[in-house]
């Protein structure tokens, strides 16, 4: 058999052999290196990604931050190869005689290593990489730990094969590196004179040299970011698969992204409540990238949100005359603000006022905000004013807030009405006539058992999290919880750390997975669904803001969940209420 007849063969194999279409290995990009003219790669580097199962592509040198963008939306895990050393300006310092930078790929790679952090792409940098990483989130660099170190070097430049360990490393117990090898020491090799002097904020140290370099670091703020100062992918040359699990774990990272992605691409992803008005009122603007605000358009586009429920939050104030008619105009003004902020967006966000526009608005690449108002103090003692809010696209009204109002009592108030008031049946009965959803978070409990047993129509619970995990007045209990979830409402997590760990400090992501988790296990997963109160006080560590959404389904595919349910918990179980709430 010829070649060409070989060629035939194989391609008749293969494609007997699997269904093309469905197989998708996470696509892993790996920065070329730059020489005399030509980008080049080492075959080991492609190797090892191709061995732990892997798509690899070259990342060339270019400058077109664009295209750069382009290229990250397509990737699902980056390496960043070794080479040449970093260019000591971009760290505000005068290089030293000794260093030989390539600046083609130095602004590439800071830049790149920024966007995909902004991302959430798993990293794994190697020898240069590491360098990388830390100059471009805010470590410091040794130019030349000969000269710069405060302690005699080991030789960090072997001149034996690359594939052959020279020194070994000590591993720091419950890193990641030591849950790879489980061991305190491991045989690796080395080819550097740059290192990293300082790790940037938000990692730590994994590995150091017997001369106190520093071999290996990772995220310590729920980033999958690994970096090594070895060259793990040059072992697999020798026939030594020991690396192999540097490279496993970024493919499993990057898998769990993928699958992320494709999710998010398919389904709504939806947050039942966000704050971010009240950032408007201070003349914030939705369409710019904000640092003062946890949900921009920017930020649901990191992190592939379709649809954000804004409400016109009010302070409980007074409830004379005069403050009653203050709350109405303010209401009317936020929800006005709301109008002008996303009427500002160029087209690219708009509002919806049914479940189909939030489909017809994805199929177009369109986010969508509906509104939503957090206290019916809102609408004074005027009930009519609902049926004005709600012909304004209202979706929902949150029945009060911290402190009692003429609707119910709170769950910081003083049970004033014993539950809901008798204005506040009518207001529910009026809310089940005109097609707005009725909100329970913030009320007290007596409150809650009382809509529940006077609404017609299935209830919300827009940002509430589990009494059993953290004991709080916010939070639902768990006969709470199955009554709701009997009555086909649901209860929307909140990732305001207080309601997630008894030392709201101390509250992290992994708080936020256990609590949505025991609110399946209570409630069955067509009952569950997430309302961040970003910008109301959500947020915490790992889903900071509204770009890490991606990053929690990862998360979340992690225990188990599968896409169905994931489909369900982020946007379709909030859907369905809604429907029945406006008989659709």
């Amino acid at each position: 058999m010829n070649k060409a007849q070989q060629l035939e063969s194989g391609l008749r194999t293969l494609e007997s052999g699997m269904d093309v279409l469905s197989f998708h290995a996470p696509v892993i990009g790996i920065s070329g290196n730059f020489r005399e003219g030509d980008c080049t790669l080492a075959q080991a580097y492609y190797m090892s990604v191709l061995e732990a199962g892997g798509t690899p592509v070259v990342i060339p040198s270019y400058d077109n931050d664009k295209a750069l963008v382009s290229l990250l939306d397509t990737l699902d895990g980056i390496v960043l190869s070794g080479g040449a050393d970093i260019d000591p300006d971009y760290l505000g310092e005068e290089p030293l005689d000794c260093i030989s930078i390539n600046p083609r790929r130095d602004r590439q790679e800071l830049t790149l290593v920024r966007l995909a952090v902004d991302r959430q792409i798993p990293v794994l940098g190697i020898c240069r990489g590491i360098q990388v990483l830390t100059a471009a989130l805010g470590g410091k660099l040794y130019q030349d730990i000969k000269t710069q170190h405060d302690q005699r070097c080991i030789g960090h430049s072997q001149t034996i094969a690359r594939g052959l360990p020279s020194h070994e490393v000590k591993l720091v117990k419950d890193s990641l590196l030591y849950g790879f090898f489980g061991k305190e020491t491991l045989a690796v090799n080395s080819f550097h004179h740059q290192a990293v002097k300082e790790v940037p904020a938000g990692f730590r140290v994994t590995a150091f040299a017997p001369d106190g370099i520093i071999e290996g670091m990772e995220s310590t703020a729920f980033r999958p970011i690994l970096g090594v100062q070895w060259h793990p992918e040059c072992f697999l040359l020798e026939n030594d698969r020991t690396m192999m699990p540097i490279f496993s774990w970024l493919i499993e990272q990057a898998e769990l992204y993928r699958r992320a992605k494709e999710l998010h691409s398919k389904t709504i992803i939806l947050d039942s409540h966000c704050d971010s008005p009240m950032l408007f009122d201070e003349g914030t603007h939705f369409f710019e990238k904000n640092p003062k605000m946890l949900v921009d358009l920017h930020k649901m586009n990191l992190g592939r949100q379709d649809a954000s429920f804004m409400v016109a939050y009010l302070k409980q104030e007074g409830r004379d005359e005069a403050s009653l008619k203050a709350a109405v105009s303010k209401a009317d003004r936020l929800l006005d603000l709301i109008e002008e902020r996303i009427g500002e967006c160029g087209g690219k966000a708009a509002l919806a006022t049914t479940p189909e526009e939030l489909w017809q608005n994805k199929f177009k690449g369109v986010k969508s905000v509906v509104r939503g108002i957090e206290n019916g103090y809102a609408i004074g003692l005027d009930i009519d004013n609902l049926d004005r809010f709600r012909s304004r696209g209202v979706a929902y009204m949150t029945l009060c807030h911290n402190g009692d109002n003429d609707i119910c009592d709170s769950h910081k108030g003083n049970h004033e009405h014993n539950g809901l008031s008798e204005f506040g049946k009518r207001v529910v009965e009026r809310m089940n006539r005109v097609g707005m959803m009725v909100d329970m978070s913030h009320a007290s409990e007596k409150s809650f058992w009382d809509a529940l047993e006077c609404s017609s129509k299935p209830i919300i619970c827009s940002h509430s999290s589990s009494r059993a995990l953290c004991d709080h007045t916010r939070n639902l209990t768990d006969e709470q919880m199955r009554a709701l979830a009997e009555s086909g409402g649901v209860a929307q997590v909140c990732m305001y750390g207080g309601f997630l760990k008894k030392r709201e400090e101390d509250a992290t992501v992994n708080d936020a997975v256990r609590h949505i988790i025991h609110m399946i296990d209570v409630m069955g997963v067509d009952h569950v669904g997430i309302g961040s109160d970003f910008d109301g006080g959500g947020g915490i560590p790992g889903l900071e803001d509204a770009s890490w959404f991606v990053s929690l389904t990862g998360r979340l595919m992690a225990q188990g969940l599968t896409d169905e349910q994931l489909s369900l918990l982020w946007g379709g179980n909030f859907l369905r209420v809604w429907r029945d709430n406006i008989g659709l």
